[in-house]
């Protein structure tokens, strides 16, 4: 290890943070110890080191005591560290000649005992010290930006994030993996607490996509790869085929009327599986874009060959094209939003609520569709036996605060069991059940629109439902035969359309009930989407706990990722509303275009080098990367580090096995000397 260098000059500043740092560690005694070491010039506490008269403090040290070092013992490097090399650039000194030592997490917030905290501090202090000597001056890179960016998922929080970037004249390639944008608001039909009409509010945003000059709308399509760095990204778009030619479709539907499936035969995917569709459809009046799409799973001209093709008979334009294969797009772009939204927790994970096995239970979302106008019955809740039902549950937190299943509350389960509640009620003047374990409405105007559903005489009962079973005083169980009925419902697979029978108990007087209904709708909550592993793997991000995208910091960067470039918006990120999702829509379309509108990006430079005269070419280094940052130079025999790629992880300087990878910040000399500092105490 090097000795330090004599001319060294040290300003060391340690943060009384209130009492979070001050209440339980000698600060005072902190900085006499400090004050003692070698190469220390300036030695002193202040209430609050990163206020500006703090970062002011430093700056006049800087230049009065001509130091060329400076530590700084306070919070987290993560929240203040920017902030205070910032301040030592400001007085004169390369930022890198800075160095921090967090005394407030480490420290004073793990520890009750006074006299044992401020040793700690001392010698964590002392570690810092004898470790700034050995730093070196470090520059960033500047890395131009493609100011082009790629939004995956058509939902709300994408269309929002696409509308607001290509408004400040931006080129948005906005992807959408099924054959319409609009997402799981376009399958709503009102919107609470205002009960908007969801289309209403939804489809003008659609069109504005499909017009917008600076939009490219790929619907029907996926990203099959997506690498590079932030900045200049490359991504590969898999457009699957429509078999329809969509500059020459007008969207007539008459190929879907003259299809020889007269009836729509094939599960209806939009309505929520309640209706049938035929092999050519379009997903729902107002999608966007306006085109029919062939199911290649059940087209009988795409499936065997065989079929007498009247729909090709009916379009005047030759837009139906059998032959169309899948396209591969290939783009640059600078930065990419992924707003892929959820899915809906599968309701018969929970068995006993009897989904899948008493016809008349359904999910929300599926009621969503029977009160639609557009939906398969025209907006009439009519059961299976053709009535209209007379009392209903609905259950709330299926899928959500429960440890057999999601621990987590999907936030908007409450919210939406009210405004199913109000529009159930306004259909057929049924009596209104709700049971739940808490009414959470943390939403502006959320309380009034609860206490207002409360007033229409709707029923809150408090307790878990434990069992749901048929009423064994109905006469027979229905008529319920297993087979789908043709009246619009498609298969639902029930054993029954009769009284239900819902077992739970009332915690607030302490009884069990067992309330018969005619229909039960069980509050599903939201889930992270079952491939988005797949996808987080593709753009190197990171999943939280839940499998839900997990963002660089929950306070102070929601929408930012761990990958520069990188942002996340909606309920792909956790369960959330629409305003919700449209307001982190508009923060990551912001953070994309204050990223590139900036035209560079400065990469620290605390980034992994190798030594290629000891690089013996193992490659060992290379599969360990989680940035994909090392390749191998086949005409070298060498490894090569691309530092636009490099995160400063550190992996590949720990494994390599020659020793020929450093690493900025984190040299030889540094760690050394800084172990030295912590182990070696002044007597």
């Amino acid at each position: 290890m090097k000795k330090q260098n004599r001319q060294i000059r040290i300003g060391y500043y340690i943060c009384h943070c209130g009492h979070n740092i001050a209440g339980v560690i000698d600060v005072k005694s902190v900085a006499e110890h400090i004050k003692a070491l070698p190469g220390v010039v300036v030695s002193r506490d202040y209430k609050y080191m990163c206020s500006d008269p703090g970062q002011e403090l430093i700056q006049e040290d800087i230049k009065e005591h001509n130091l060329n070092r400076i530590v700084v013992a306070a919070c987290s490097p993560l929240l203040h560290e920017p902030t205070f090399r910032q301040a030592t650039e400001k007085g004169g000194l390369n930022p890198y000649f800075f160095h921090m030592v967090n005394i407030r997490e480490n420290v004073s917030w793990v520890h009750d005992n006074k006299e044992e905290a401020t040793q700690k501090a001392v010698d964590l202090s002392r570690a810092a010290i004898q470790r700034v000597a050995f730093h070196k001056p470090l520059e960033k890179r500047r890395v131009p930006i493609n100011p082009d960016v790629l939004i995956v998922g058509g939902g709300i929080a994408g269309i929002h994030a696409a509308l607001t970037l290509a408004n400040t004249g931006k080129k948005v390639y906005l992807v959408e993996r099924e054959p319409t944008i609009g997402g799981h608001m376009a399958q709503f039909d009102k919107t609470f607490p205002t009960l908007d009409c969801a289309a209403c509010i939804l489809t003008p945003k659609m069109s504005n996509i499909k017009n917008h000059p600076n939009i490219t709308l790929w619907t029907y399509s996926e990203v099959i790869e997506f690498s590079g760095f932030v900045g200049s990204f490359k991504a590969k778009i898999k457009r699957k085929p429509r078999y329809v030619i969509e500059d020459l479709c007008v969207g007539c539907l008459d190929c879907i009327d003259a299809c020889i499936y007269k009836e729509g035969k094939f599960t209806d995917e939009f309505n929520a599986g309640l209706s049938k569709r035929k092999p050519v459809y379009i997903p729902f009046p107002q999608a966007i874009p306006q085109l029919v799409v062939f199911d290649p799973e059940t087209c009988l001209e795409l499936k065997r060959g065989k079929c007498k093709k009247t729909c090709m008979e009916v379009c005047d334009r030759d837009a139906i094209d059998f032959e169309q294969k899948e396209i591969i797009e290939e783009i640059d772009v600078g930065a990419a939003i992924i707003a892929t939204g959820f899915q809906t927790f599968d309701a018969k994970r929970v068995p006993y609520y009897g989904y899948g096995k008493y016809d008349n239970v359904y999910t929300s979302l599926e009621v969503e569709r029977l009160v639609n106008a557009s939906g398969p019955t025209g907006g009439e809740i009519i059961l299976q036996n053709g009535k209209h039902p007379k009392a209903v549950a609905i259950i709330h937190c299926v899928g959500s605060r429960d440890k057999n299943t999601n621990e987590w509350c999907s936030r908007v389960c409450c919210m939406y069991s009210i405004k199913l509640a109000h529009l159930i009620k306004e259909h057929t003047d049924a009596e209104i059940y709700n049971f739940y374990i808490d009414i959470r409405t943390p939403g502006k105007k959320y309380e009034e629109f609860y206490n207002s559903v409360a007033s229409e005489g709707i029923k809150f009962i408090r307790g878990k439902v434990a069992d749901i079973y048929p009423d064994s005083t109905e006469n027979g169980d229905g008529g319920g035969d297993g087979e789908g009925k043709e009246d619009g419902f498609g298969d639902r697979n029930g054993i029954g359309d009769g009284r239900l029978i819902v077992k739970a108990e009332d915690t607030l007087i302490n009884r069990m009930l067992h309330l018969p209904v005619d229909m039960v709708v069980l509050s599903v909550g939201l889930e992270p989407r079952s491939d988005a592993q797949e996808l987080r793997r593709m753009f190197n991000i990171s999943c939280s706990s839940e499998g839900f995208y997990l963002e660089r910091h929950p306070k102070l960067a929601p929408v930012d990722t761990a990958l520069d470039g990188i942002f996340i918006a909606g309920a792909c990120q956790g369960p959330k509303d629409i305003p919700d999702s449209v307001a982190q829509a508009g923060a990551a379309a912001a953070q994309a275009l204050t990223l590139i509108d900036t035209g560079y990006i400065e990469m620290e430079p605390n980034t992994a080098s190798i030594i290629e005269e000891e690089c013996s070419g193992c490659k060992s280094c290379i599969p360990l990367c989680p940035y994909t940052a090392i390749t191998y130079v086949s005409e070298k025999k060498k490894a090569e580090i691309n530092e636009a790629l490099c995160k400063g992880c550190g992996t590949c300087v720990a494994a390599c096995p020659s020793g020929s990878i450093m690493q900025n910040l984190f040299d030889d000399n540094e760690i050394f000397s800084e172990i030295d500092g912590l182990l070696t105490r002044v007597q």
